[in-house]
């Protein structure tokens, strides 16, 4: 007997699980008597016409007798194939080829094992071996038509169904070439998102007129505003893979202008894996307007730099040390050593590279860059071949306020990291500079170029083959604290929109081509240079900000506010352009460029000096400030 629980309440817990049970059970039941009657039925008919086409439907009256006798045998040996071949545990209604894999596995090895029995029993009793074979290919023929048609039925009419017509927007997708095909293919497949495709726009004049999966290509776009009236659209996807930024621009203004809702999806370089599908899809983002076109590096020379070694990424948690880590991972290191002294950045980025890259060893540490004991037990024990120095302090307006601590990071921070790859044989160090470091008006440029006469202290006091160099590039979308994160905000709030000056201007690019470029120089690198990245054309930010607002759907100025706050203390209205700077050379890269820091040597190691003089009990924020104009005539300069 089974004791049941005592109380009131314990009974008809108790009570309700049995019954939920129960009911599982009667759900499992079911089904599998289903699918043992749709497979049956299947196999019985696919059986019986493989019969009566062997003998031209004219069976002899003996042969009905091998028949019904193979019948029960072959129809339980048939169903307990699917069974092990999992065909009892799938879906009937979804179906795609590694289903279509195991039903052929089952139909295969059960023709087989006919024919095995028929040899057996020298034919007797048993089905003629030209319908053995004829009903194998008929038993999956059946079994899959059957299982497609479900399909079918379940996203055309059953879909169609559960979602009303009415309340299916009508869409346009923006190109015709494969990823747009995939991408309509994934849509009709999924009616639950509730778009139906009604065309494409193309302006390849030899492609209007035709039509892709039944759907008809219409354009060229400068007709989309008179169709998108007749064709009541309400949204347009951009599927252009190849496309400039100054296209998918014009593309995005008209579509603000027509009123239509769009997304866009990225470039199938952009989607590593190829995959096009509709969770692709997001909003046009500023990234697509502002970026350049697609730099070629030397992949090659860069995946043999990396491949089998030990990789040091330090500010591993950052907007570019996390894009490092995602970039080196793809190229087969041997292992990754992840510093990052904010343990939840740490721990995003450690968890998202055992995800995507699980074949890499990542060594991740919450270390202070500064602590030279936890630095140096950890290079002792690992011993980098490459390090790529991320870890800073970068935010101007904060380092204004501190600037002690950003000579104690940037620069101190730099040395003992530098000095620690040197000692233990590294062979590269690649620090990530600023073009802010370029005659520094604020803090953060001042220190990011004292960094950079520090290694090339250690760089000639080197006994070692490490060699040292620096990369200067300006702002990156989308990093931590730049503006187009802030601006995103702003707008989500309703506004105001802050720009500091209507006239200021910043150079950009986007954190994967910043990245794929410090690799690039990295390979470049032989020992004292500094590169500067080629930055394209600088950006006005009050019109990254109009552009921002129309993206998401409002008015500059009426729906959104843009407000001027006035430049804080440290920025620059305009930065210079260090790749067209005096003194900045050429390299085998077109954007990649060469400059010499040009500074005057002293007699002690920079690093030397600040320590003896940051060790003084009388030191503060006014005496650090004092003493970087001391060592920097162009800090010396800047404005107050």
């Amino acid at each position: 007997m089974i004791a049941l629980p005592r109380g009131s309440g314990a009974n008809k817990t108790f009570c309700l699980s049995m019954l939920s049970m129960f009911r599982h059970s009667l759900q499992t039941l079911g089904r599998l008597l289903l699918l043992l009657l749709a497979y049956g039925s299947v196999l019985f008919l696919s059986l019986l016409t493989s019969f009566l086409l062997r003998f031209d439907f004219q069976v002899p009256q003996e042969f009905w007798s091998r028949f019904w006798t193979s019948v029960f045998w072959i129809l339980p040996l048939k169903l307990l194939l699917l069974g092990f071949f999992g065909q009892f545990r799938s879906l009937l209604t979804f179906f795609s080829l590694p289903d279509a894999k195991m039903l052929a596995w089952a139909m295969g090895i059960s023709a087989v094992v006919c024919f095995a029995v028929w040899f057996f029993m020298q034919g007797a009793d048993v089905v003629p071996r030209g319908v053995i074979v004829t009903d194998g290919l008929m038993s999956f023929l059946g079994l899959a038509g059957l299982r497609t048609g479900l399909r079918i039925y379940r996203e055309r009419v059953i879909g169609v169904g559960a979602l009303a017509r009415g309340h299916r927007r009508r869409t346009a997708i923006m190109g015709s070439g494969s990823s747009a095909a995939l991408l309509l293919r994934d849509i009709q497949s999924r009616p639950g998102l509730g778009l139906e495709v009604v065309c494409f726009v193309d302006d390849d004049r030899h492609k209007i007129g035709s039509t892709l999966h039944g759907i008809p290509v219409i354009g060229p776009r400068s007709r989309l505003g008179k169709l998108a009236g007749s064709l009541s659209l309400q949204k347009v996807i951009i599927a252009m893979s190849g496309a400039k930024p100054g296209l998918i621009k014009d593309i995005v203004v008209d579509l603000n202008a027509l009123g239509l809702e769009h997304d866009i999806l990225p470039s199938v370089a952009q989607m590593l894996d190829g995959e096009v599908t509709v969770s692709r899809l997001r909003p046009v983002d500023p990234v697509d307007l502002l970026g350049r076109e697609e730099a070629s590096l030397d992949e090659d020379g860069i995946t043999e730099m990396l491949r089998g070694q030990v990789i040091m990424v330090t500010g591993a948690g950052g907007s570019i040390g996390s894009e490092l880590c995602r970039q080196v991972a793809a190229k087969n290191p041997e292992k990754i050593v992840l510093v990052e002294r904010s343990e939840p950045a740490l721990f995003a980025i450690e968890q998202e590279l055992r995800r995507v890259q699980p074949h890499v060893v990542l060594v991740p540490r919450a270390f202070d860059i500064c602590n030279d004991k936890q630095m140096s037990r950890l290079f002792t024990s690992e011993r980098p071949s490459i390090v790529f120095q991320a870890a800073a302090h970068k935010h101007v307006p904060l380092m204004e306020e501190q600037p002690t601590e950003a000579l104690m990071n940037n620069v101190l921070g730099t040395e003992t990291v530098a000095r620690l790859a040197d000692r233990n044989g590294a062979g590269k160090f690649i620090l990530i500079s600023s073009d802010k470091a370029v005659n520094p008006s604020s803090v953060m440029g001042a220190t990011k170029q004292l960094a950079e006469m520090v290694l090339e202290d250690i760089q000639q006091g080197s006994a070692g083959a490490c060699c040292f160099a620096a990369v200067r590039f300006g702002n990156v979308l989308g990093s931590s604290g730049s503006v187009v994160p802030i601006f995103r905000r702003q707008i989500a709030e309703g506004g105001p929109v802050t720009v500091t000056h209507p006239e200021v201007t910043r150079f950009f690019m986007s954190i994967p081509e910043s990245v794929g470029l410090i690799l690039q120089s990295a390979l470049q690198a032989r020992g004292g240079e500094i590169f500067a990245l080629d930055m394209g054309d600088a950006v006005r930010i009050e019109e990254l900000a109009r552009q921002m607002i129309e993206l998401s759907g409002f008015v500059p100025g009426e729906d959104i506010k843009i407000i001027h706050t006035g430049l804080r203390s440290g920025e620059k209205l305009h930065e210079e352009p260090i790749h067209l700077m005096d003194g900045v050379e050429q390299t085998v890269h077109p954007k990649v460029r060469r400059a010499r820091n040009g500074r005057h040597h002293s007699a002690a190691p920079l690093a030397d000096e600040l320590r003896r003089v940051i060790s003084d009990p009388q030191f503060d924020d006014r005496a650090a400030l004092a003493w970087l104009a001391s060592v920097l005539p162009a800090y010396r300069k800047r404005p107050t």
